[in-house]
């Protein structure tokens, strides 16, 4: 079989079987990426290319959106905060983490990120009865790693290069043992995920061999071991789990990932590690507080706050959220990113490799240490050299220029990896040294110096990498630098056929799943029938002075949208039941309120509990059904995500496409319907004291299980009102339901006296006793009509001057759980409600 029957793409299909994202690959990259037509890149490990539909819904997001400085309290501040909240978020959710076991500190870059884990971690030169610490790092490291030893020799900290093989040839068959409970000495061991010279995977068992001193040089040290594992490179086309390699820092750049933004990174630190970083110096938001004249300081408790000086670029974090969007709808997963650019680098390496001159000698030096059998030990690069017909280097600066003049875009030189460099051509220190005093410096043009070369040439593959670009580049190559006739090394190309068919299935690894569980539905026996909710009356009750009536009771199924009255309702252990179980959010993933979208309250949601349907309707609107509970089947379909509540993480569930697009249209903007996870429990922060048996778990609400207001309370501000309005708005007076309405209460009560409600520490409706948490502090969302959408400043207004600046209106409350009992009983209005005060 001659070269040109090898260039095709039936023949890509017998070496490996993978190849793109879905049957429309074709059709998406040419929507997608119509900038590159007649362009072959192949230089994804320098920056992959952004999608046409990152860019347009990023500018799409930041045109409908103002988003301020998060530093501030203002509506547009908090916009921005809870966008960058829920960014960190995405970020660990991408490498299968958590808040709880990682924080995500966004940086400029990742060499920002490696140089504030050097300036943070707290080398200790070694003294007379103690070895101080070691910086220990890969040989085959990113310049931005090794230069970290610039820091640690400035403070009498050992540098030690360590080669590949070393760490395992040298390990010791044993962990460190309890000496190491007494020396707790700090060391570093760095090494990247994946080379960025030759794209050779080292094996992330490694983080915890290293932690665990089974591994060299951690073997032969006594003290405490840190992993800092650099995925820059690893992150751009594979998947990454840190629960499989818990490393204690992950330094990663995002335009590696999405092509777009540029100049942005984070450092991933692990919590158990997070405590031995040290900060000097503090920027504008890192400081709890500080004083000019003296040198008093006390850091930010967060560690995200501590480590980020000054304003983070707030902006392009929150195109981030876009990258992520596109990347998984597009290709569907890191898993068939890592599939796809693995073949065909693996394609290219076998023809390239096989190539030959008319005379039989091979056309490619290629650096690598395997024959890219696994994407689990190769990533997607191709590092090479050409040769002419006698055997001579080509120097790459010559290769670059042909490829240009071709218009395919390569890398060359060292690529800021001067041990992998040295390791792969044979370049020895002195040699190095010579090469600097001929005049070659790393990013020139010298690139054969004494007949040796000075660096290669890579070609490195991304997710929108097609087979007419390997077609393209392996052509190029045979047509500019074969001597004819081209020729073909049959033997070894069998071989490698051969491998590639024993590696398929074996070494393919598994899409991350990011799950809490299986979401179950709820079983029958929990809940209600349409008997025990319709036949519930009003109870008996043993009432004595100062009882009172539960005059209305009202449930809000979706977060910030309309209420839903009922008169007998079932009580969850999160409070009524379906009380605040979904909410809106936009396309970065953040809840949804009236405080910036009014027409949230036009959404009237009702949960018919006979058809287990949760019913959306709005003015103008066909009314469509959301399931009440999560299947199985919804669970593997619909993406479990996390969101901000409150300041709290709660996990959730997206409820589908439909609901997304209904409210889509009907709010103006993107946005998703998600619910709370059944299997996620979230408490309140402020327990009730005195009551060890009362239900503290949380739905979507803000503070607590339920909002009561009083009818006496609504009715004088309702007078207050009346007086600060002159006659000639005597009309806009708003009656007593359109303002029990703008305070959003589960109970409405009556028969006691105004703000009566204060003082109380507990009470008793029917048979179950309710806690008192707290007063509820007033909102700008009761400025909003519940009605129409408006906004005005009233009630907030007369609120604050009826409580004399105190902003606060209703209690919050939570129930007690009868003893033995899981769940509640059923409320119903007309009951009589006994307080105590405290």
């Amino acid at each position: 079989m001659d070269f040109q029957k090898l260039c095709t793409f039936e023949t890509f299909q017998q070496f490996w079987s993978h190849y793109g994202h879905g049957e429309d690959f074709q059709d998406v990259i040419e929507r997608e990426f119509t900038r590159i037509k007649g362009t072959t890149y192949l230089d994804h490990a320098a920056t992959t290319l952004y999608p046409e539909s990152l860019v347009r819904g990023y500018f799409q997001d930041i045109s409908r959106n103002v988003y301020g400085n998060p530093h501030s309290h203002n509506p547009s501040s908090r916009l921005t905060h809870d966008t960058v909240e829920r960014v960190r978020y995405r970020v660990l959710q991408h490498f299968n983490a958590s808040p709880e076991e990682y924080s995500v500190i966004f940086t400029s870059g990742c060499t920002a990120a490696l140089k504030l884990v050097a300036e943070s971690f707290p080398w200790r030169p070694p003294t007379e009865s103690e070895a101080g610490s070691h910086f220990c790092y890969l040989t085959d490291n990113h310049t931005s790693v090794v230069g970290i030893r610039g820091l640690t020799s400035a403070r009498g900290v050992v540098a030690l290069p360590v080669c590949p093989q070393e760490v395992e040839k040298r390990a010791k068959d044993e962990a460190g043992g309890g000496e190491d409970v007494i020396c707790q000495t700090p060391h570093l061991f760095c090494y990247p995920a994946q080379s960025n010279f030759s794209g050779k995977k080292y094996p992330l068992s490694h983080v915890k061999g290293i932690q665990a001193r089974r591994l060299y040089p951690a073997c032969d040290h006594h003290g405490r071991w840190f992993v800092l594992l650099d995925a820059a490179a690893h992150v751009s086309c594979s998947p990454l789990n840190l629960q499989d390699c818990p490393a204690d820092f992950i330094p990663i750049s995002f335009y590696k990932m999405f092509g777009f933004p540029t100049g942005l990174g984070a450092l991933l630190v692990r919590t158990d590690a997070a405590g031995i970083l040290k900060k000097t110096y503090f920027g504008g938001g890192t400081a709890a507080a500080y004083l000019s004249g003296e040198d008093y300081y006390v850091h930010a408790a967060n560690l995200s706050d501590r480590f980020e000086d000054g304003t983070v670029s707030f902006l392009d974090i929150i195109a981030v959220n876009h990258g992520f969007e596109a990347l998984y709808r597009i290709t569907g997963g890191m898993h068939n990113i890592q599939q796809h650019t693995f073949g065909l680098a693996r394609y290219t390496y076998m023809l390239l490799s096989s190539l030959c001159h008319g005379n039989g000698r091979p056309v490619a030096q290629i650096y690598t240490e395997g024959q890219f059998e696994s994407p689990r030990t190769q990533g997607a690069i191709l590092n090479f050299n050409l040769m002419d017909s006698h055997g001579q280097i080509i120097g790459y600066s010559q290769v670059d220029r042909m490829a240009s003049l071709y218009n395919i875009h390569v890398r060359t030189g060292c690529f800021c990896n001067t041990g992998a460099c040295q390791s792969f051509l044979g370049i020895s220190n002195q040699q190095m040294r010579r090469n600097l005093q001929a005049g070659h410096v790393c990013g020139d043009s010298v690139d054969v110096v004494d007949g040796q070369p000075t660096g290669s040439v890579r070609v490195s593959f991304g997710y929108m990498s097609t087979f007419e670009d390997c077609q393209k580049f392996l052509s190029f190559v045979a047509e500019c630098f074969v001597e004819k006739p081209v020729t073909v090394d049959h033997v070894r190309l069998e071989k490698l056929k051969t491998a590639t068919a024993a590696s398929r299935g074996i070494n393919e690894d598994p899409p991350i799943k990011i799950t809490n569980g299986e979401i179950c539905k709820v079983g029958e026996k929990e809940k209600p029938s349409e008997a025990s909710l319709t036949g519930f009356g009003l109870r008996e009750s043993n009432s004595h002075g100062g009882a009172c009536t539960l005059t209305n009771i009202y449930i809000y199924p979706i977060k910030s949208c309309g209420a839903h009255e009922v008169h007998n309702w079932p009580m969850g252990p999160l409070g009524l039941l379906y009380d605040r179980s979904w909410m809106v959010v936009n396309g970065n993933g953040v809840c949804l309120s009236q405080k910036r979208v009014q027409r949230l309250c036009l959404i009237r949601p009702q949960v018919h509990l006979p058809s287990d349907k949760l019913l959306l309707q709005a003015p103008g609107m066909d009314t469509i059904s959301v399931p009440l509970e999560n299947n199985s089947q919804t669970h593997t379909s619909h993406e479990v995500c996390q969101s901000k509540v409150c300041g709290d993480r709660v996990e959730t569930v997206d409820c589908g496409d439909e609901a997304a697009s209904w409210l889509s249209d009907f709010l103006g903007q993107p946005c998703r319907l998600i619910r709370q996870s059944p299997n996620f429990t979230r408490d309140m922060k402020k327990r009730p004291s005195g009551a060890a048996t009362a239900s503290t778990s949380l739905s979507l609400v803000n503070e607590a299980q339920y909002l009561m207001i009083n009818r006496a309370s609504v009715e004088l501000i309702q007078k207050l009102m009346s007086s600060r309005q002159d006659d000639s708005n005597r009309d806009q007076l708003l009656d007593t339901q359109n303002v029990i309405s703008r305070f959003r209460a589960n109970l409405v009560i009556a028969g006691v006296e105004p703000f009566e409600e204060d003082n109380w520490s507990h009470l008793i409706i029917g048979n179950t006793r309710f806690m008192v948490t707290g007063q509820c502090g007033r909102c700008q969302m009761v400025g909003v009509d519940q009605e129409t959408g408006t906004k005005t400043k009233e009630p907030l207004m007369s609120l604050m001057a009826c409580r004399i600046g105190k902003v606060t209106f209703g209690v919050y409350l939570t129930h007690q759980l009868p003893e033995g009992s899981t769940t509640g009983s059923v409320l119903s209005t007309g009951s009589i409600v006994k307080p105590h005060s405290s």
